[in-house]
C-alpha cells in the first residue's frame, strides 16, 4: 500500500488492510464486536451523494470485497452493514463510510439482532468526544473513536496486528 490514507482529516494508513483504486478498509479502535471494520472512500466527501458513479460503484464493490473476507476471517454467518449519511443520522465524521459487522447466528454480542443499530449510532454519536484535538507535525489527527466506556481502545501495535493478518486474506487472492 503507498502513500498515507485520511479518514477525514485523521491519518489511518497504519490500520488499513485493504486498499483499491477508489477506496480502503480499516480496523477499528474501538470495534462492537470482533472483526468490525469500516470502508471508505479515498477522496474525503460528507455525503453519499457528493460521490461520482465511478466512486460509488468502487465503493461498493470493496464492501462486497471486505465483507466477503470478513465474515469468512471471522467465522461469521451474515454481515451487518451500515452507513450513517449525514449528521442527522448520526455520522460524526464528515467522510462517508461504511461499517461492517460480521455476525453469528449463535453466540452473537447482540441476543437481539437489532441491538446492534443503537450501538452503531453511540459509537458514531460520540465520536467528536474522544477525538484528541492536539495535531501532529504533518497537521493531521491520529485517529480516536467514541466515548463508549464498555469498549476500550485498543493499543496501535493490536490494530496494526489485525490489519496485517486481514492483508493476508487480500494477499492470497492475487
Amino acid at each position: 500500500m503507498s502513500g498515507p490514507l485520511f479518514f477525514s482529516t485523521f491519518e489511518v494508513t497504519k490500520q488499513a488492510f485493504y486498499r483499491s483504486t477508489l477506496s480502503y478498509a480499516i480496523v477499528n479502535l474501538k470495534p462492537i464486536v470482533p472483526g468490525h471494520v469500516l470502508v471508505i472512500p479515498t477522496r474525503v466527501v460528507p455525503r453519499l451523494a457528493d460521490l461520482n458513479d465511478t466512486e460509488l460503484a468502487s465503493l461498493m464493490g470493496s464492501v462486497q470485497r471486505v465483507g466477503n473476507v470478513i465474515e469468512c476471517a471471522y467465522g461469521a454467518d451474515a454481515l451487518t452493514v451500515a452507513c450513517q449519511d449525514g449528521k442527522a443520522a448520526g455520522q460524526s465524521v464528515p467522510h462517508v463510510h461504511f461499517h461492517i459487522l460480521p455476525r453469528k447466528s449463535a453466540g452473537d454480542r447482540f441476543s437481539n439482532n437489532d441491538d446492534v443499530y443503537p450501538a452503531l449510532e453511540r459509537s458514531e454519536g460520540s465520536l467528536d468526544a474522544d477525538m484528541k484535538t492536539k495535531s501532529t507535525a504533518s497537521g493531521f489527527q491520529p485517529l480516536k473513536m467514541d466515548a463508549d466506556e464498555s469498549r476500550k481502545p485498543r493499543s496501535k501495535e493490536e490494530m496494526e496486528k489485525e490489519a496485517s493478518w486481514l492483508r493476508g486474506f487480500f494477499e492470497q487472492m492475487v
